[in-house]
């Protein structure tokens, strides 16, 4: 059974991960079926019947890595950087007889490049599952407080 504790300590290595830019590393907590998404909308229930700030799947995330990594890849010279501060994550749900758990993080997340340093604040929902490799992102919703504004470029994730 995993512990509570196991699933904050995932969340909060997630968010280093990012902070680090250890983007391999940070694939590798995805399922290979995993989703990033981040809805437009407040309340949005589905990412494809709706357009959606993103909406990737796993392949679609690594192609964002590469892109990122780029010799080419101009927006990205210098690199962005990023920092997570994060309320502690909450256990929101739990099915232990499925290995499925869902927390829920409330978060400031700053993206700086350059001179330019952006804010954003929102929550991010985890869907969990545990699998012979242990656990394993299904799901990363990130639900941005004004999702619905205009946004420059998002060059990192949350």
């Amino acid at each position: 059974m995993i512990s509570n504790q196991a699933l904050i300590d995932f969340v909060l290595a997630e968010a280093r991960a990012l902070d680090e830019l250890r983007f391999d590393d940070w694939l590798n907590l995805f399922a290979e079926d995993g989703v990033y998404w981040m809805p437009l909308a407040h309340g949005q229930t589905d990412p494809k019947l709706h357009a959606s700030l993103m909406y990737e799947d796993k392949l679609l995330l690594k192609i964002r890595v590469e892109r990122l990594r780029g010799a080419r890849t101009f927006s990205q010279q210098p690199r962005s950087r990023c920092h997570h501060l994060l309320q502690q994550p909450g256990v929101e749900s739990r099915d232990d007889a499925a290995g499925v758990y869902t927390t829920r993080t409330a978060f400031h997340y700053v993206e700086t490049r350059l001179d330019e340093q952006t804010l954003y604040a929102g929550w991010a929902t985890h869907t969990l599952a545990a699998g012979n490799d242990g656990l394993r992102i299904k799901l990363k919703r990130v639900d941005l407080v004004n999702c619905d504004a205009a946004f420059g470029s998002i060059q990192l994730f949350m």
